[in-house]
């Protein structure tokens, strides 16, 4: 009687998916920059910006999941609301915001106000742990924790046709940028780095106790 072999089946791990949520992170903050410093026309521009929204929404629910499965509790739910609620239903309501325009019945947008109050405050809450290993993503987070008031600000209407408007705009448009712009460096750096298996793009690193 032959010896029968036993077939081992090994399961990989997932691989970091961080870098794609970063990635569309950083093109969430672009469009939204450009959109408030006026260098794309509103209300032309809301369906193109819906549809990279919507693209966002796809790649942050599919790294939040990722995360979560593999024990990153804080960036695992972090992605998800934000997949949720600045890419799915911000994504979904410059549609609704466009349509409305063009059919001369403009919705009332303040709601995204109250909404962004949430999400604001979340964010700002969350953020401690961010800061336990400082890094890169933990100056993205900062980033954004001053953008968010000024956009929840702006979106309330509290400053309509007011001089204060502008400032405000270009304080959330500028902190998105910036946010942008580390998250790509980041992302890069994830990626080249872990390719080689050495440092090629340096990056901020958590001090050793």
């Amino acid at each position: 009687m032959e010896n029968s072999q036993e077939i081992k089946v090994q399961t990989k791990e997932w691989s970091n998916p961080t870098p794609a949520g970063l990635v569309a992170l950083a093109v969430a903050c672009f469009v939204f920059f450009a959109q408030l410093t006026g260098l794309v026309k509103t209300p032309e521009c809301m369906p193109l910006l819906g549809c990279w929204l919507m693209g966002g929404f796809i790649v942050q629910i599919i790294v939040g999941l990722l995360d979560l499965k593999g024990g990153n509790y804080t960036g695992g739910n972090t992605f998800m609301f934000f997949s949720a609620f600045f890419m799915l239903a911000g994504g979904l309501e410059m549609f609704f915001k466009y349509k409305g325009i063009m059919a001369g019945t403009p919705l009332d947008s303040r709601i995204d106000g109250w909404a962004w109050i949430a999400l604001t405050l979340v964010l700002i809450l969350w953020t401690p742990a961010f800061l336990k290993t400082f890094n890169m993503l933990s100056v993205i987070i900062l980033a954004l924790d001053i953008a968010l008031p000024f956009k929840t600000i702006y979106n309330l209407g509290l400053l309509k046709d007011t001089s204060l408007e502008p400032v405000f705009k270009n304080i959330a448009a500028y902190m998105l940028l910036f946010a942008a712009l580390v998250a790509i460096y980041f992302c890069s750096a994830l990626i080249v780095n872990t390719a080689y298996g050495k440092e090629i793009y340096p990056v901020i690193k958590p001090k050793k106790k």
